[in-house]
């Protein structure tokens, strides 16, 4: 699982049939807690397929490979990586 902001929506003009009705994220990855709040985050830049209804600027956590594709078995999705929550609150001990 990894942790990242979406910052953008992607849009497509020719697609994959099993991507249509999908909303994908331009999501920076949160590389380290201390820059969570930074703007911007300053990591890498993924696309991911989001089944979560997120906005820009929330605070996701996603998942990434084989596992991105899970939750639509047994449908095949040509993606790599999926946003699977919206973090409400970090909190570290």
């Amino acid at each position: 699982m990894i942790m990242a902001r979406t910052v953008g929506t992607v849009t497509l003009s020719r697609f994959h049939p099993a991507m249509a009705g999908a909303t994908l994220r331009c999501v920076e990855v949160v590389t380290k807690i201390e820059d969570l709040d930074k703007q911007p985050l300053g990591g890498e830049t993924v696309i991911a397929w989001d089944i979560c209804g997120t906005s820009l600027g929330d605070l996701v956590a996603m998942a990434e490979g084989p596992e991105a594709g899970q939750p639509f078995a047994p449908n095949i999705k040509p993606i790599d990586a999926s946003i699977v929550a919206i973090l409400d609150n970090v909190r570290l001990n």
